[in-house]
């Protein structure tokens, strides 16, 4: 873009996942921790918060999205938590194992899961670089 077309971006919006069933994938998110903020059936669509902030991560039901098992090539959504270590094993207490055990990074843990549809997301924390988190 030139000069004068320039734009700013201000954050996210939305992240949306592709989910196959729109029931089984809520059900799924909520025992990862996730809470129901909107859920539009007749849409295929249900909104999950993320935090106190009004942007989340959006279901979308698509009708001809197969499950596909880990591990696989995917673009990976991190949300940051409070300790990443604890997080894994909560959801694995929930039924959601962990792809990998906790692995350490730049600036703290991190665990990931998968949905049954392929999406990988991550819970990170910032136990090693504390001034970089929301808390």
């Amino acid at each position: 873009m030139s000069d004068d077309q320039s734009y700013e971006l201000l954050g996210f919006d939305n992240v949306l996942l592709p989910v196959g069933d729109l029931g089984e994938a809520v059900e799924f998110y909520e025992r990862a921790g996730f809470t129901v903020a909107l859920r539009f059936d007749e849409g295929g669509i249900a909104a999950l918060r993320v935090g106190g902030e009004t942007p989340g991560v959006l279901l979308r039901q698509e009708e001809a999205l197969g499950r596909r098992p880990p591990p696989w090539p995917a673009t990976r959504v991190w949300l940051e938590v409070a300790d990443a270590r604890a997080t894994a094993g909560l959801l694995a207490g929930a039924g959601i194992p962990p792809l990998d055990a906790p692995f350490a990074g730049a600036t703290g843990w991190t665990v990931e899961i998968a949905d049954p549809w392929g999406n990988v997301l991550g819970f990170t924390d910032y136990s090693k670089r504390p001034e970089l988190g929301r808390r």
